[in-house]
């Protein structure tokens, strides 16, 4: 049922409802897609790395997360360093198979090995404001997810450790207001914050096809005082020229 808080917030059942997460951790990556080679981050988090960490946090398939804006509560900070990567992936599902029916095939991960430039972000803190909206298969008011999320936040419970891009660039999260009570945030750190940033384009949702296929949707980014503002919709892919994923790709479970 609908709880009373809600009654009282003037809230309905059936409508997105608002919620907010501060994220702070030492290093992040928020690898901007059109720079292959080398891992260059985005200056600022991604709307796709700020739903994944709110998932990470708490998923249903009764709901998902709509991400409105994000606040850049620190200025941004460059780091560089070289770490070792793997040249090739299995891709394809026809791969995968191919490689489990050869037991007698060996792969040497030193001699795939090799060593990549990283352009990350350090020491960043974020707040990210997001709502929760029904999907189809959604039977009880959307309320009762909002509460489920914020108690989760506020306890520090997760389903596993949300992260800043890549896996080893561990998140710390809080209700608002928890990064600067851990003494991540000071009030001289808004001041460093430039009042506007062109970053260009960025990731809005990845939309999943048939056939394991995906195409990805852009929008043009600029930092405000600070605030990456996400639009509802993404850039017509007639205005997106250079961006991978505009024709959609195969992922793994398609075919090559």
């Amino acid at each position: 049922m609908f709880s009373e808080q809600g009654r009282q917030r003037g809230e309905r059942a059936d409508r997105p409802l608002h919620v907010q997460v501060e994220a702070w951790g030492p290093l992040a990556c928020f690898t901007r897609p059109e720079l292959k080679v080398e891992r260059v981050s985005y200056p600022v988090m991604t709307p796709s790395a700020a739903k994944g960490l709110l998932e990470a946090i708490l998923w249903k398939p009764e709901m998902t997360y709509r991400i409105k804006q994000i606040e850049l509560l620190k200025p941004v900070q460059w780091t560089s360093f070289r770490r070792n990567e793997v040249n090739n992936s299995v891709i394809t599902k026809k791969t995968f198979e191919d490689l489990r029916a050869n037991s007698g095939y060996r792969y040497d991960v030193a001699e795939d090995r090799g060593q990549r430039v990283t352009v990350a972000l350090r020491d960043v803190a974020y707040r990210i404001h997001a709502t929760i909206n029904a999907t189809a298969r959604c039977t009880a008011p959307l309320p009762k997810y909002r509460d489920q999320f914020d108690r989760r936040v506020k306890r520090g419970s997760c389903f596993e450790q949300p992260h800043f891009g890549c896996r080893e660039f561990a998140a710390f999260f809080g209700p608002r207001g928890s990064a600067q009570e851990a003494g991540v945030v000071t009030a001289a750190d808004q001041a460093g914050i430039p009042p506007i940033d062109e970053i260009g384009l960025m990731l809005h949702h990845i939309e999943y096809l048939p056939k394991g296929k995906e195409r990805y949707h852009w929008f043009r980014a600029r930092l405000e005082r600070g605030v990456l503002h996400v639009p509802d919709r993404p850039l017509d892919p007639t205005h997106v020229s250079g961006m991978p994923g505009a024709e959609g790709r195969v992922s793994a479970d398609g075919m090559a």
